[in-house]
């Protein structure tokens, strides 16, 4: 690690998944945030910077990633940064990859008894299945890549030619596509801070304004196009529930220093776990930072809890 007075912080953001504009904004904010007299800040984009992030490594002391989605959340950039001998925060190789495979996320949660829908995988080849998984399942049918984020190429499909479109549809962010039972109700996220010992913060309660059927792509970043409770109004039975399946998501995933599990709570309240963020939204107002300031740690504070987690995760020897 170079040894200078600031801590020299190469910031990824970028990069070159469909998640690149929402990764850009992050990194906006995370430059004005951090302290100038204790950080000093190099920016590099994935898209065309990897030649110069490789040239510079022994002058960078940590990486944060702001990247979000497949080349950046998927274990990739990590490896790379491995390989530099470069801190970083988050999560290794393995959990990065694993959670970002929500097919394989699913069995893992399934072998720690975390709840979750029904579901089948499609590849291009196994279009012809669509009818037997409808057999199976029910509709309506949630329907989304199996490796992608933001809810890019995500559909609910109620009826049998919706199904069809919404696999077609997904096969271009994808080769293979998930076909959840769909389940109605209240949903929810758990952010979870920690290595070894990992702590959930406040839930928080999503609300898609009444225009979206779900929290899609532009329900989650355009603004006011939802609302966010924080802490959730719910009874605290239920926040501890949730709150112990975020904890179990991200030990049963490999995870370190952060994730962010999503939620389904269904009329009779019984929760689903629909997916785990290995590196979610870092504005201000989005959901981590929300929560963390709601336990007591306002952005500034985060972003220096992260690195240090991720240089404590460095020294422990990264999973």
């Amino acid at each position: 690690m170079a040894k200078t007075e600031k801590l020299c912080i190469a910031l990824l953001a970028g990069g070159k998944s469909g998640e690149r504009e929402v990764s850009l904004s992050g990194a906006a904010i995370f430059e004005q945030a951090l302290d100038p007299d204790k950080y000093t800040i190099r920016r590099y984009d994935p898209a065309s910077d990897l030649e110069f992030l490789a040239r510079d490594s022994q002058k960078i002391d940590f990486a944060f990633i702001l990247l979000h989605g497949l080349y950046g959340e998927d274990g990739s950039v990590q490896g790379m940064l491995d390989l530099l001998d470069i801190p970083y925060q988050g999560s290794g190789i393995l959990g990065s990859a694993v959670a970002m495979d929500k097919n394989l996320a699913k069995v893992l949660y399934q072998t720690a008894g975390i709840p979750v829908a029904e579901w089948r995988v499609l590849s291009r080849a196994d279009q012809n299945e669509c009818d037997q998984i409808i057999e199976n399942l029910g509709l309506p049918l949630v329907i989304k890549p199996v490796r992608d984020g933001s809810s890019l190429g995500l559909s609910i499909a109620r009826q049998k030619e919706q199904v069809y479109e919404g696999v077609a549809s997904a096969l271009k962010n994808d080769h293979r596509v998930m076909l959840e039972k769909f389940v109605a109700g209240r949903e929810i996220t758990v952010s979870v801070l920690g290595n070894e010992d990992p702590v959930a913060m406040p839930v928080i309660e999503i609300v898609p304004g009444d225009e979206y059927e779900f929290f899609d792509y532009n329900a989650k970043y355009l603004p006011g196009a939802s609302r966010e409770i924080c802490p959730a109004e719910i009874e605290e039975q239920l926040a501890l529930e949730a709150q112990r399946y975020g904890v179990a998501a991200h030990k049963v995933l490999q995870l370190s220093g952060y994730s962010r599990t999503d939620i389904i709570i269904g009329g009779d309240q019984s929760m689903y776990i629909l997916e785990t963020n290995t590196i979610p939204g870092m504005t201000r107002t989005s959901l981590l930072p929300q929560a963390a300031k709601a336990h007591g740690l306002d952005y500034s504070a985060l972003l220096e809890r992260l690195i240090e987690l991720g240089l404590e995760a460095q020294a422990k020897g990264r999973g």
